[in-house]
């Protein structure tokens, strides 16, 4: 009897002591987030422990699989390692998506000016492939999400079951727990549940029942919707639209694109072939790397001259906003790096302009923004306008 009472009491110390261990981790993260922040994948490290733990990179935290390096020993990817990575993304996600080199080049520059997609265009011409595409070529967690006019928002970012065992409540983690999110058809669902992702889009975090929990970083929406049927659709209101960096139309493919596609995928899809090019390390070094891409004060007023001259333009109603301007200038430091450039031109901004701030401007005339495929025309040729019509400071050119 006296050994079973000394191995119950040694158990019970040892709960005891594991009880008091994550009271004081609790305590002290609480001192530096007011926020009670879960953190539901312990596998990663999140972007309230990287702060918590004194990094002097605090302002640029990482996230990543715990397993494989701890996000704060990343180091910032070196030009050539650069050109070789986005080479072997690029060539990976070509063999899927065939004579569409500007929407591929375009996807992988939000994905690396960590901001979200939205590709716009008719059925049938490879949006949610080029979506798998892309994640594919990431050693990454990825999850899709169909959207449904029945989808709920606990669908996306989760929910709290009660545990009969423990008698508390336990958070379910959602399929938005995830490095890239591909939403399909995201204007199929209600706008409660279009606006379940608003918060886990800006601020990296989702609040579910009062509770905060961070995401895992990098992390990118990859959304598809089609701009044609209109029936058992809900358009993405402003808010919404404005959270995406860039969108962009895939287009039908060329006669030789297309008649290759009849040889290539008469028996198998060659999405099934790709495999990962880079680690989740790699692409947060990508990532590094371009945001220490140089940006004069000339680009930058450039940059800024586009979107004020949204906002005075008789015929929008509502201009580019802030954050627009902000990721016009993400996106620029993406190209110049995709490009091979550790500065930006501004060729970069005129080249990104429309993608970037043609989906958040709202026509003056209401009947313009009655059809989506015509008021995307619409926007993309008043966006080009305002571009043609703004002067280049002095000095834009010169990065130096």
């Amino acid at each position: 009897m006296n050994g079973v009472d000394e191995s119950v009491g040694m158990a019970a110390l040892s709960i005891e002591t594991k009880v008091t261990q994550s009271r004081a981790q609790n305590q002290i993260r609480g001192k530096s987030n007011s926020l009670a922040v879960n953190r539901p994948h312990p596998e990663y490290v999140y972007r309230a422990d990287v702060e918590w733990q004194g990094n002097e990179d605090a302002a640029q935290p990482d996230c990543v699989r715990r397993s494989v390096v701890d996000g704060s020993n990343v180091e910032t990817m070196s030009g050539v390692e650069f050109s070789r990575s986005s080479s072997r993304i690029l060539d990976s996600i070509e063999t899927v998506i065939d004579g569409k080199r500007d929407a591929v080049e375009m996807a992988l520059t939000v994905l690396l000016a960590e901001g979200h997609l939205l590709i716009e265009d008719v059925p049938g011409v490879g949006k949610t492939m080029l979506a798998r595409a892309l994640a594919k070529t990431v050693d990454c967690t990825v999850n899709r999400i169909q959207f449904t006019p029945d989808l709920l928002p606990s669908d996306i970012t989760g929910v709290s079951i009660y545990n009969q065992a423990t008698r508390e409540f336990e958070f379910k983690p959602g399929p938005v727990f995830a490095n890239i999110v591909i939403g399909d058809e995201i204007n199929r669902a209600s706008p409660k549940t279009q606006s379940a992702l608003l918060e886990s889009m800006e601020e990296g975090q989702v609040t579910v029942d009062g509770n905060t929990s961070a995401l895992a970083t990098p992390f990118t929406v990859i959304a598809t919707q089609n701009p044609v049927e209109m029936e058992g659709t809900y358009p993405l209101p402003e808010a919404q639209r404005d959270r995406f960096m860039a969108r962009i139309s895939m287009g039908y493919p060329d006669e030789s694109a297309e008649l290759a596609m009849l040889h290539t995928r008469e028996i198998t899809s060659p999405l099934d072939a790709v495999e990962p090019v880079v680690t989740t390390v790699e692409l947060i070094a990508m990532i590094r790397a371009v945001r220490e891409v140089f940006v004069s004060s000339p680009v930058e007023q450039y940059a800024v001259s586009i979107s004020q001259a949204t906002r005075r333009d008789r015929d929008l109603r509502v201009g580019a906003s802030p954050r627009a301007t902000l990721h016009l200038v993400r996106a620029a430091k993406a190209r110049a790096a995709l490009d091979g450039r550790e500065f930006v031109l501004p060729d970069d901004i005129d080249a990104l302009a429309v993608p970037v701030l043609a989906h958040r401007l709202i026509p003056a005339n209401r009947l313009s923004s009655s059809g989506s495929s015509a008021s995307a025309a619409l926007m993309s040729d008043t966006v080009q306008r305002i571009v043609a019509a703004t002067p280049v400071p002095l000095g834009a050119i010169d990065p130096v």
